[in-house]
């Protein structure tokens, strides 16, 4: 990705997996993080993400939650929205896309996907990186 970075929100509670993904895209992406989804939606709102990376098992109000919030919030119509899981389900990826979520990952996160996701990401949001 060239040009000005892209602005992408990591939401997940568990520091290690904040840690982990904010290391792999500070050199490429301009980051912020939230350890929780109320936190999370507000720095949205604020922050005018491009991506935003959600992982579906936040304690108190859930990914699904805040992805639903998301799409119902005019301002963050045109956010892509990562849906991030480490306990995939069966009908979780079809529930994440009917929940507002543009793209769906299992951890462990394999940044070669990561990576291609955000490209897809720039394109449709029409983001210079």
């Amino acid at each position: 990705m060239t040009g000005s970075p892209m602005r992408v929100l990591i939401i997940e509670d568990v520091e290690l997996n904040r840690d982990l993904l904010e290391q792999m895209l500070e050199d490429r992406c301009e980051v912020l993080s939230a350890p929780d989804g109320e936190n999370g939606l507000r720095l949205a709102r604020s922050g005018a993400p491009d991506v935003i990376l959600l992982d579906l098992g936040l304690p108190g109000m859930d990914g699904w939650e805040v992805a639903r919030a998301v799409r119902g919030d005019p301002a963050l119509g045109d956010v892509f929205v990562v849906a991030l899981t480490a306990h995939a389900m069966e009908g979780d990826r079809e529930r994440a896309i009917a929940a507002g979520c543009d793209e769906y990952l299992t951890k462990p996160i394999d940044e070669r996907i990561l990576f291609q996701v955000l490209e897809r990401a720039a394109r449709r949001v029409g983001s210079p990186s």
